[in-house]
């Protein structure tokens, strides 16, 4: 498994606050399964925090069945992202999963606002979307972050881990 590092250009010396986080990676006939903001008009790769005792696994089904309605096992864990943002260390890990089942979205009140959907796209449409991920730079770091770090994840996955 890779780890790859991300430092942000507003990071400070010392990280007070940490947030766990995990993220499946749904590939079927060429798409790849991403949660769409329509009020913002930004994608993600679907997942989400880490609460309480449950593990990374657990997580990853959790979240990728609140955000997508889709039921997912995941099959392997391919890489771990860490983010150094402000007084912020984020840790994303990453899963190759596959699709059981699907159920009911329970979205956040955020997740409602913004307008999240899933949405099926083709994996090099999803890679070329982030790939401009430096286009955000100078207008919104949240979302050159967001976009650098699903880049690296597609490009690591394409890569073959």
């Amino acid at each position: 498994m890779k780890t790859v590092e991300i430092l942000g250009e507003n990071h400070f010396e010392v990280q007070t606050k940490t947030r766990v986080a995990c993220r499946g990676v749904v590939i079927l006939e060429g798409n790849i399964l991403l949660t769409y903001e329509k009020n913002t008009d930004q994608y993600f790769i679907p997942g989400g925090g880490l609460e309480g005792e449950e593990s990374l696994e657990e997580c990853c089904v959790r979240e990728l069945a609140e955000e997508t309605g889709y039921v997912v096992m995941p099959c392997t864990q391919f890489l771990t992202i860490h983010e150094y943002y402000e007084e912020w260390f984020f840790v994303s890990h990453y899963f190759v999963c596959e699709v059981q089942g699907e159920t009911v979205r329970k979205l956040t009140e955020r997740e409602r606002e913004v307008g999240l959907e899933p949405k099926w796209i083709p994996l090099e449409d999803a890679i070329e979307i982030f790939s401009r991920h430096q286009e955000y730079a100078a207008t919104d770091e949240m979302k050159r972050g967001a976009y650098l770090r699903e880049f690296e994840a597609l490009s690591c996955l394409k890569e073959g881990y």
